[in-house]
């Protein structure tokens, strides 16, 4: 029963997370990129704050009392990384459709192990390189070669899906030395919206108008996205073993290609098909092939 409802949860978490592209992309219809980032994380800010309170009030004085320092030199990376991945993957759907940029973006499954690899010295398992094989060649598919601003788009989720990569490894690093998930949420949140405001002082201007046009995309954005599948990635992740969650999370760049395609009416050809199946292809084999070796080893 319990795998059951952690399974739900999970996909459930992941049906919010592809269906948050649509309303990335559809906030954009009256405000700048920078705006949407700064409300949609700052009202993420305010839905996690209540997790924060029922849950780990207490926790937080006695997990960071003696290790401030170590607290922030690791959540100041993390919330810089988030930022620079929203950016690129925020701006990048100006340029490029949803199904680019959510299958571009999981791009970040094979790059964290390489990135661990070269920073860390850590061992890469053999099914990373034919992962990236695969992940480039159905980017190939994917992308429209022929037009260049669909290529800079794309080229924006990828530069996105290294600082994605970036984020989550110092996520691990961060959660590993303090068990306050819903703290950490709380001012990754507010560091985002913080540095997302600073862009929009310098390259947009803030209307009030025009953001309460947007408001049921930022508050989807804002309180599923940042606040409730947060909370459902964590419930799911506690009864699912690694290889079923890799394949519920990386489902997120066909459910984004799915909503897009009945939301948005951008309907993939035959080749942008090619290149998603080549992407999940990639994605999952990087994750399930060494589970299945540390299974029946």
């Amino acid at each position: 029963m319990k795998k059951t409802i952690s399974l739900i949860c999970l996909i459930a978490c992941t049906f919010i997370w592809g269906t948050t592209f649509i309303a990335q992309d559809s906030g954009m219809d009256h405000i700048g990129p920078f705006t949407f980032n700064c409300v949609r994380f700052f009202v993420g800010f305010l839905a996690v704050s209540p997790f924060v309170f029922l849950f780990e009030k207490r926790k937080i004085n006695i997990e960071i009392k003696s290790k401030k320092k170590e607290f922030f030199k690791l959540i100041l990376p993390v919330g810089i990384f988030l930022f620079l991945g929203c950016i690129f993957q925020q701006v990048s759907l100006l340029y490029t459709d949803v199904a680019n940029s959510a299958f571009f973006t999981i791009f970040y499954v094979p790059l964290v192990p390489i990135i661990v690899y070269f920073l860390f010295s850590q061992k890469l398992h053999w099914s990373i390189w034919p992962s990236v094989v695969a992940c480039v060649v159905g980017g190939y598919f994917l992308s429209d070669i022929s037009n260049s601003l669909i290529r800079f788009g794309d080229g924006l989720v990828l530069m996105g899906a290294l600082f994605w990569a970036l984020h989550i490894i110092y996520i691990g690093k961060i959660i590993n030395q303090f068990d306050l998930p819903f703290f950490i949420a709380l001012i990754q949140n507010l560091l985002v919206a913080v540095f997302s405001f600073i862009l929009v002082i310098i390259f947009e201007e803030i209307d009030f108008s025009k953001i309460k046009l947007e408001t049921i995309e930022i508050l989807y954005a804002g309180i599923l996205s940042g606040g409730a599948a947060f909370a459902l990635q964590i419930f799911g992740q506690k009864n699912i073993s690694a290889a079923p969650a890799a394949i519920v999370m990386s489902l997120e760049g066909v459910i984004a290609a799915i909503a897009a395609w009945i939301i948005l009416n951008q309907v993939l050809g035959l080749n942008n098909i090619i290149g998603c199946v080549l992407i999940l292809c990639g994605v999952l084999l990087s994750q399930l092939a060494p589970v299945y070796k540390r299974n029946y080893k």
